[in-house]
């Protein structure tokens, strides 16, 4: 199709034969008009001209083509007619088109939208029509056209984010120039911390108003910020160029204008309608307390609007043919990429997937063990509502990559000599099974995928449709367990029952659930809980609308709260709720803290759309969550009564007594105060003044008790304070340690709920060396020697008995002797651990400081502990990655200082059959002998090389040998070579793998390594390793290294060259194991795929 035909189509509006002759959609089956009333009092007609596998194509002739917002109203009651699809809305007069997708964002639905008002403006949407097509005789499912629309349809934000975060760092840098009235005589810009802070400050400010003023909140104009500025320059004339528009209009319009609620003639001709939003956003900030004469250059705001006028800014996701839109997810990568580079404080921006992985295993089994203690307990039954829907639901919460190109007949579809190689009964397995590490072709694979890994899909498919059929998965754990969709499984429940007491249990849980990230950052799991969160609320009380019709009895005092709080709409009061009900964080950078609740902030504001006819422009202010989301150290202070009751073991009784009977009085009076404060908030927004009072009480009150608390702490710690040394003052102890007391700061839930339901996150990775502001006491981790144990500590402090637990941490919490003190406490509460390798892809970004090696723990006291293998995968299969994830459970052997890296049941066999045998070790002579082995401690991504020679470098020219090369002697030659054998062998490579750190070489993991005495019995492993170093001096090559001015020059080897040779050794070695032909089968191909792979085993930066 040309350019000039696709522009017809457009111009006529002729969708059906686009979609149906053109781009090889189907036409509509059985009745195609679908009716949506009653969305913002307009009743929406569509009418479906094209489909594919279900797949629905519709078309809506409308007055007005509708916001983001009503698009996601009018979303939530067509999907229960038409679940997937693209609407194309067009306006009754005139040339204005809007395509609308819903897709699946990290499996939350978004809404993308494609929009254009003349031809020209359709050549982005042209170039996606290929991605829309498919051939005639094609072949496709459901699955395959959902995967196609969502590919043409995903706005690559990530790419724009850092395009604009290249820009915004020059900005930001130029912005601190023009501050005047902090810190003066600090001469250096970059040294100066508290002119960088409020150039932060005023940062953030400024986009969230570009934010909002897109949507029209300032005074009905987009333009807003360029249009005052520019008047109050003309007006203010040449000589007042400078320190006006600061002084004079900007800082007057956040205290007074968005901070304040008073709109007098006076005020509105100045400033023009602006919404009063609260949040403590634009109060006066601390640094505006200390600095009183603070003054910004105009030619700062001249730079910065220069900038951000480059952009469209939006609260929503679209995309335009601008490739410029960037939405408030920019604010957290902004954070976490440039402020205080968080990177050196162990501090990485954790990406969407990794927090919704966390907080949907986290939050949703917590409120289904919470539902569970009601009378809703019923369904929970072997033959409840809840087991039977799973029962009959097939394949519907297996993950679509799970089950890509799989069918019940999948056997009978692959390729035969793929096929041959399934059954294990018979002989010659390794024969059968040779064309399985060839590349699975379509329409099976996945991208990069092996048959070896295709297949081993397809069975688990096959055993999860079996195990699903049979009644077998019963409790909730099991979703996390065999990953199946937990937010799919619990929204339907909650859609479908017929039982009110079910949504109403539900309802009432998630009210009370307390999510806590203690080191939130930017607020990456916070948002994520509020992902998780606001569906359910959605499915929830449209239920309980839907009972209450039907009953008018039911839910009267949940819809009258509704029904009397929000304004804006429901959406709004979700989020709301959200926000002030459920979501707690702490972080030491008072900057973060501002970042998280903009964010949060930003994403209430998105649901709103500007009405002139209500009063504040038809937005509720936003909710103070000043107390939600704290500045504090999450490791220094009092969190339990117990730490309290602790420091109070010394000294005079009767003055402990007096001082704890005043400490547990303020508390009662600071949480009632905080009650109090959220109450008003929740209730009643007219009472300005009751709330800011309510406020500055709690505030009053909070101080006292924490500088009751301070001073208590102090005179317990100082002595330990500052690496021991006497005398550090109160003040300088107070500004290094920041301590922050979960007791005092949240006694309601410390106190009245025993700690917090859920708590989520990603802790530094700092070790203690590093930490020189403050130092820490009372912690069993202390011994681990780095914080993210600590953090995990006090987390497990923090929490309720039975709440959960998820946290991403370094891959040394599972093979680390120094670690055990924390693998206790985690596999005392029954964890998950998925592990995850740093190449040839990683979790994080960024430089070399993030390629690490990680794990997810999740600690939701199951009754065993699980692990997952170690993950490797390549960039483009990062959207699948948590689809595919499984565990097995994890052989308890409590003295054992590793937690195996092992994800299925042939691994545990393996080694439940190894574990126990003597080790390597044994064979090592204590002595220096001329039978050596030669190896190096680091290097070697996919093999780990040793050598019974010592291999040759030349350092600018002159021969030398390796600082990082170690040596080990044996007694004969014999042993030496069979050792040399064991080291090169498969098996080796996976003892490595799942319990070490899987990037260095140590001689913990070398001579760990488990063996039969019958190993070093006669001569063949030790011909096989004279074959094996003659083959790899063979294929040896000459290398050149430049470094730091050095020309290094070595030999390189190439193993993968020499894998028959190792496969022979392996099966020698099975022998003497007592390994199963599937075992030695699994042993030989372990890791194959970016061991041996060309194209597959390129790094990726």
């Amino acid at each position: 199709m040309t350019r000039k035909e696709f522009n017809q189509y457009i111009q006529e509006a002729n969708f059906q034969e686009l979609f149906v002759t053109e781009m090889g959609w189907n036409n509509p089956k059985g009745y195609t008009d679908i009716l949506v009333p009653h969305i913002d009092e307009v009743d929406y007609k569509m009418e479906a001209i094209a489909e594919r596998n279900g797949f629905q194509i519709l078309t809506c002739l409308i007055e007005k083509i509708p916001s983001a917002s009503t698009c996601k109203k009018i979303d939530i009651k067509l999907r229960q007619q038409a679940h997937d699809y693209i609407c194309i809305y067009m306006e009754k007069n005139g040339f204005h088109h809007q395509w609308v997708a819903p897709v699946n964002k990290v499996e939350k639905r978004d809404i993308v939208t494609i929009e254009y008002t003349c031809i020209s403006q359709a050549e982005f949407l042209y170039s996606k029509i290929d991605d829309l097509s498919f051939d005639f005789d094609e072949k496709t499912t459901i699955v395959d056209v959902k995967q196609r629309i969502q590919g043409a349809f995903m706005v690559n934000s990530e790419k724009i984010t850092k395009e604009f975060y290249t820009g915004f760092k020059k900005e930001h840098t130029q912005f601190v120039k023009f501050i005047h009235g902090i810190d003066d005589d600090i001469t250096d810009d970059k040294k100066n911390k508290n002119k960088q802070w409020y150039a932060s400050v005023m940062l953030n400010r400024l986009m969230f108003c570009y934010f909002i003023q897109k949507k029209g909140f300032l005074d009905m104009n987009e333009n807003y910020l360029r249009d005052k500025l520019n008047r109050v320059q003309q007006e203010r004339g040449k000589n007042e160029f400078f320190q006006s528009f600061y002084k004079g209009f900007l800082i007057h319009l956040f205290h007074e204008g968005l901070n304040g609620h008073q709109r007098d003639e006076a005020f509105l001709s100045k400033y023009g309608r602006i919404p009063y939003l609260n949040g403590g956003m634009f109060d006066f900030h601390d640094i505006e307390k200390m600095f009183k004469d603070i003054d910004i250059d105009d030619e700062a705001f001249l730079h910065l609007f220069d900038f951000f006028d480059k952009w469209r800014w939006h609260l929503d996701t679209r995309i335009t043919a601008s490739g410029k839109d960037i939405n408030p997810d920019v604010l957290g990568y902004i954070f976490e990429q440039y402020i205080n580079d968080r990177a050196q404080m162990g501090a990485y921006y954790t990406k969407e997937d990794i927090t919704e992985y966390i907080g949907k295993n986290c939050i949703l089994p917590f409120l289904f063990d919470a539902v569970k203690k009601t009378s809703s307990e019923k369904d929970f039954k072997e033959k409840g509502y809840i087991w039977q829907t799973l029962r009959e639901s097939g394949d519907r919460y297996i993950y679509d990559a799970v089950k890509h190109g799989y069918s019940a007949d999948w056997l009978s579809l692959i390729p035969s000599e793929i096929a041959e190689g399934v059954d294990t009964t018979q002989p010659q397995l390794l024969e059968r099974r040779s064309h399985w590490n060839e590349r699975t072709p379509e329409p099976f694979n996945l991208p990069t995928e092996i048959w070896r890994e295709t297949i081993e899909r397809f069975q688990r498919c096959d055993n999860l449709l079996g195990k699903i059929a049979a009644g077998e998965i019963h409790e909730i754990n099991d979703f996390i367990t065999y990953n199946l969709d937990i937010r799919q499984f619990t929204y339907d429940l909650l859609s479908k029952t017929p039982d009110h007491l079910l949504v109403e249990h539900f309802y009432h849980a998630m009210q009370h659930v307390s999510i806590l990230d203690p080191t939130c950052g930017s607020g990456a799991f916070l948002f994520a809980a509020m992902n998780i969160l606001e569906p359910l609320y959605e499915i929830c009380i449209s239920r309980m609308e839907e009972f209450h019709q039907q009953n008018k009895n039911l839910f009267v005092a949940d819809l009258e709260e509704i029904n009397k709080k929000y304004r804006s709409n429901i959406q709004y009061f979700i989020y709301k709720s959200i926000i002030l009900r459920n979501l707690y964080g702490v972080d030491i950078m008072e900057e973060a803290v501002e970042i998280a609740k903009l964010r949060l902030f930003l994403k209430m504001v998105a649901v709103v759309e500007v009405n002139p006819r209500l009063d504040n422009l038809g937005l509720d202010p936003l909710p103070d969550i000043d107390f939600n989301i704290r500045c504090g150290n999450t490791l220094v202070g009092y969190a339990t009564e117990t730490e309290l009751d602790n420091d109070l073991n010394y000294g005079d009784m009767f003055a402990k007594m007096e001082f704890k009977e005043e400490v547990e009085l303020k508390m009662e009076v600071v949480a009632r105060a905080y009650e109090l404060f959220k109450d008003l908030q929740l209730t009643s927004q007219e009472e300005t003044s009751e709330y800011k009072e309510s406020k500055m009480e709690l505030k009053k009150k909070l101080d006292e008790l924490n500088d009751l608390l301070n001073h208590k702490l102090y005179s317990s710690t100082a002595g330990l304070a500052n690496g021991g040394k006497k005398g550090l003052t109160y003040e300088a102890w107070l500004s290094s340690h920041q301590p922050f007391h979960w007791l005092a700061e949240y006694y309601q839930i410390m106190h009245g709920n025993g700690g917090f339901d859920v708590i989520i996150g990603n802790p530094p990775y700092v070790e203690h060396t590093a930490c020189k502001k403050y130092k820490i006491r009372n912690y069993v981790t202390l011994s681990c020697g780095n914080l993210f144990a600590n953090c995990t500590e006090r987390a497990f402090k923090l929490k309720i008995d039975n709440g959960k637990f998820g946290f991403i941490i370094p891959i040394s919490v599972t093979c680390s002797k120094r670690m055990k003190p924390l693998q206790d406490i985690l596999l005392e509460h029954g964890t998950y651990f998925s592990n995850w390798s740093w190449r040839p892809s990683k979790l994080f970004d960024g430089n070399k400081s993030a390629n690490l090696s990680l794990t997810i723990v999740i600690s939701t006291n199951c009754k065993a502990n699980y692990s997952s293998f170690y993950k490797r995968w390549n960039a483009e299969v990062r959207p699948y990655i948590f689809d595919y994830l499984y565990y097995t459970n994890v052989p308890n052997h409590k003295s054992y200082t590793i937690i195996p890296k092992i994800g299925s049941e042939i691994e545990n066999r393996i080694f439940g059959k190894v574990f126990d045998l003597h080790k390597i070790g044994n064979y090592i002579s204590n002595t220096n002998t001329q039978h050596k082995i030669y190896y190096k401690r680091t290097g070697g991504l996919y093999w780990k090389i040793f050598t019974d020679f010592q291999p040759t470098l030349f350092l600018n020219g002159i021969e030398t040998t390796s600082s990082k090369e170690e040596s080990i002697s044996f007694s004969t030659e014999s042993s030496e070579y069979t050792s040399l054998c064991l080291w090169w062998s498969d098996f080796y490579w996976w003892w490595y793998q799942i319990n070490s750190d899987v990037r260095n070489n140590n001689p913990s993991d070398i001579i760990s390594l488990p063996i039969v005495d019958s190993i070093y019995s006669g001569e063949s492993l030790k011909v096989l390793g004279e074959r094996l170093m003659n083959d790899l001096k063979k294929n040896s090559v000459w290398s050149e290294r430049k470094f730091q001015g050095n020309i290094s020059r070595y030999k390189s080897f190439i193993p993968k060259l020499s894998k028959p040779i190792i496969d022979e050794i392996d099966k020698l070695l099975a022998k003497h194991y007592g390994f199963t032909e599937e075992e030695l089968d699994f042993i030989i191909n372990y890791d194959i795929k970016y061991r041996m792979g060309d194209e597959l085993n390129k790094d990726e930066e």
